[in-house]
């Protein structure tokens, strides 16, 4: 009879789970889509809230990146997709901005990046768990060690950064190593900050408990709602619950090509639209 009850009470909350993981991807793509209009036509007067509909995509797409990670067959192949995904998108949009310049917008798209490193730290937690479990310190150390990497890449970037100022420096030191850190998978070129990657990786972490997942969004939102200044939206992330709320935790379609292809194609058609239309 108990048995039967627990049955009844998982049924009952399926009823309105209604998403899976193709269909909530989707949607956060016609959400990104739609910011992305405000950014490729800010300069001739989008209205701004157009933009509200880009802050919950990157939880969104974060929440289902924590699941399929745990399921994928190969994390490695997982991993190296991404990093080449993120390579080809630095060398696009350097390359589209160059050859047909547009001074109303930069561009800084690279979603990839961000999940290729939130992949990293998902790695790394795995076999931090794993060396606990085996009670093996040579694996722990090896996951803390690891986890500085992304950190410590930074630094070509931080010195960049310094001898861009220094007149003795010939401009050239600075660029090149401005490209070597772009190219290097670090906390710094994450598109929307090292804030999302530890998102991803608390999702990660809390990936069997979605009440905790909530928690954790809503506390986010609410620290972005008091640290930002007067007029900031980003705290809208949390619109991202309602589509958590309703996965299912089932894959649907997949349509795994599809993504990796349209992110730089919108990008790429916004950007000329914006230049030769706008």
């Amino acid at each position: 009879m108990e048995t039967n009850t627990i049955l009844n009470i998982k049924s009952s909350s399926r009823k309105w789970q209604i998403f899976d993981a193709t269909t909530i991807k989707l949607i956060a793509i016609v959400f990104m889509f739609v910011d992305h209009i405000h950014q490729m036509w800010a300069h001739a007067g989008a209205p701004m809230w157009l933009d509200i509909f880009g802050r919950p995509v990157f939880p969104m797409f974060l929440f289902l990146a924590a699941d399929s990670f745990h399921y994928t067959r190969s994390k490695k192949k997982y991993l190296t997709r991404l990093l080449f995904a993120s390579w080809g998108m630095i060398i696009f949009t350097t390359l589209l901005g160059y050859v047909i310049p547009n001074e109303n917008i930069v561009l800084m798209n690279n979603a990839f990046s961000t999940f290729f490193v939130t992949g990293l730290y998902m790695l790394f937690w795995d076999w931090f768990v794993e060396g606990i479990r085996n009670k093996s310190p040579k694996k722990i150390i090896k996951a803390i060690l690891f986890g500085l990497i992304p950190i410590l890449s930074a630094i070509p970037l931080l010195v960049s950064g310094m001898l861009a100022s220094n007149e003795n420096i010939s401009p050239f030191v600075p660029q090149l190593l401005t490209w070597i850190g772009m190219f290097i998978p670090n906390i710094m070129m994450v598109e929307g900050g090292f804030i999302l990657v530890i998102l991803g990786l608390l999702y990660y972490i809390f990936r069997k408990y979605r009440f905790v997942q909530i928690i954790i969004l809503l506390l986010l939102s609410a620290i972005l709602y008091i640290e930002s200044p007067a007029g900031s939206i980003q705290w809208l992330v949390c619109l991202a619950i309602i589509p958590m709320a309703l996965y299912n935790g089932e894959r649907g379609r997949g349509m795994k090509n599809f993504f990796y292809i349209f992110y730089p194609a919108h990008i790429g058609l916004l950007y000329l639209m914006s230049t030769f239309f706008g």
